[in-house]
């Protein structure tokens, strides 16, 4: 008898240890993070803007965290594909979603999204970001905001202006800037910055809206005159030139941001660890002359900062693109 009581107190013993190891495997498990490679989804073609920022990222994290990180290019539908895709991965920290202010615009023009902005993802960290920039040719004879103002209003609809395309935050920064002057200029949409910047470099359209990256050279050139940037304080490498606030209008802020992003659900400690890497990698010098390179100003925000950078932007461009009627879908 007292033989089974020992093999009975043994086999109690061994499945309160299997149950207990069990339970603290999940818990190793995530101490251990990462323990393979991070994919990290980019919803828009290799070379653009954010995939340059998304480069940069995934070799500080390849660095610090000692695991490959591969930038997966996912683009279409205006950056809804490859946001669509993360809202839907497991969230174990190993699909991270790397996209631009497109996240918090696509909600106004889309009446079917594959995702929730707010409740699909959880933020991390916004990276960078950059303003954007009303530009004209020389040739134009209009050397500030005011003048370009008064030509359109002089001749009502027959100036143009180029832009990235519907919905882009240079898209709704000049459509700003015609609701608030009360102006009417042409909007003629391209596909991308480049080739917007390129319509008014060859004189097919008299004015560019696009994000400061492929125009800034241009502008140091002399090729292009900058009549405003739409960030809340001058570029830091071109000093001469206005905010839109100093040119007359007041609160007006139009930025692009970029900013990583898991699946929402994804363990709070995994979260709190890639916002710290994220951070950290940007604030080292290599890190600060690549972005600036690539046309973006270092943020390297808390995840809280994120959170509601986001909520704010969503709320401002429904209201925004509400007064303006504008819609993709």
């Amino acid at each position: 008898m007292g033989s089974m009581r020992k093999i009975v107190g043994r086999g109690a013993l061994t499945a309160a240890l299997t149950v207990l190891i069990f339970a603290l495997a999940p818990a190793a498990a995530r101490a251990a993070y990462p323990e393979r490679t991070i994919s990290l989804v980019v919803p828009f073609p290799a070379g653009g803007p954010t995939d340059i920022i998304a480069r940069i990222v995934s070799v500080a994290f390849q660095r610090s965290l000692g695991q490959s990180v591969i930038v997966d290019n996912r683009g279409g539908g205006g950056g809804n594909v490859g946001m669509g895709i993360v809202a839907r991965a497991t969230p174990d920290g190993y699909t991270l979603l790397l996209t631009s202010t497109a996240i918090a615009v696509n909600p106004a023009l889309y009446s079917n999204l594959p995702y929730d902005s707010i409740r699909d993802f959880a933020p991390i960290c916004e990276l960078v970001n950059a303003p954007n920039v009303i530009f004209v040719r020389p040739e134009s004879g209009i050397k500030s905001l005011a003048e370009l103002i008064a030509r359109a209003k002089a001749a009502p609809g027959t100036l143009n202006y180029a832009s990235p395309g519907v919905g882009t935050k240079s898209h709704l920064a000049a459509e700003q800037l015609k609701l608030r002057a009360g102006i009417d200029i042409v909007h003629i949409p391209y596909r991308g910055g480049g080739p917007a910047t390129m319509g008014v470099l060859d004189g097919t359209v008299h004015v560019g809206s696009v994000a400061l990256a492929p125009v800034e050279p241009l502008i140091k050139d002399g090729k292009f005159i900058a009549l405003a940037v739409t960030g809340a304080k001058r570029w830091f490498s071109l000093p001469d030139v206005p905010t839109m606030i100093e040119a007359g209008f007041p609160g007006f802020v139009s930025d692009t941001f970029n900013a990583l992003f898991a699946p929402a659900g994804t363990p709070p400690e995994i979260v709190a660890l890639l916002s710290r890497e994220s951070q950290a990698a940007l604030k080292t010098p290599e890190a600060r002359a690549q972005a600036h390179r690539a046309g973006y100003e270092i943020v390297a925000g808390t995840p809280a900062e994120l959170t509601t950078r986001l909520a704010t932007e969503i709320a401002a461009t429904k209201e925004l693109v509400g007064r303006l009627g504008i819609k993709v879908d």
